[in-house]
């Protein structure tokens, strides 16, 4: 059986899904709205609105990477900051993904080159075969 695997390298700005078939990589980049000028901001300001503003901008950001990551077997999350952390013990907690293979590791900011060569080292190791 061929695992579906999909990977997201991941920050709070960024998320960029790459699925791996046939040797091949396909990319999909999703932004948060939270810009950093708005994070500056929440800091200047530290007042509860802005805050509020930043926790709904936040899971929008992580619902839409759970829609796009929803139909996988192999889920990895990785990437410098702890939003991988994040969003990997939201997807703990979501019964929807019991039956997914979901882990999450810590790594450098990354070229897309390292990027694509992490993704295909870790499923290859991992999973074989992939589709």
């Amino acid at each position: 059986m061929k695992a579906k695997c999909i990977a997201v390298w991941m920050d709070h700005a960024s998320a960029q899904l790459m699925e791996l078939t046939s040797g091949e990589m396909d990319s999909k980049i999703i932004v948060s709205e939270f810009t950093n000028e708005e994070k500056r901001e929440t800091l200047q300001k530290g007042n509860k609105t802005t805050h509020n503003k930043e926790q709904r901008e936040t899971h929008a950001f992580y619902k839409e990477i759970i829609a796009s990551i929803k139909d996988y077997e192999e889920v990895l999350l990785f990437g410098p900051t702890d939003a991988k952390t994040e969003l990997y013990n939201i997807l703990k907690e979501d019964h929807h993904f019991d039956k997914v293979n979901v882990e999450a590791r810590s790594v450098d900011r990354m070229t897309e080159n390292q990027k694509h060569a992490f993704v295909k080292e870790y499923f290859y190791k991992h999973l074989v075969p992939i589709e």
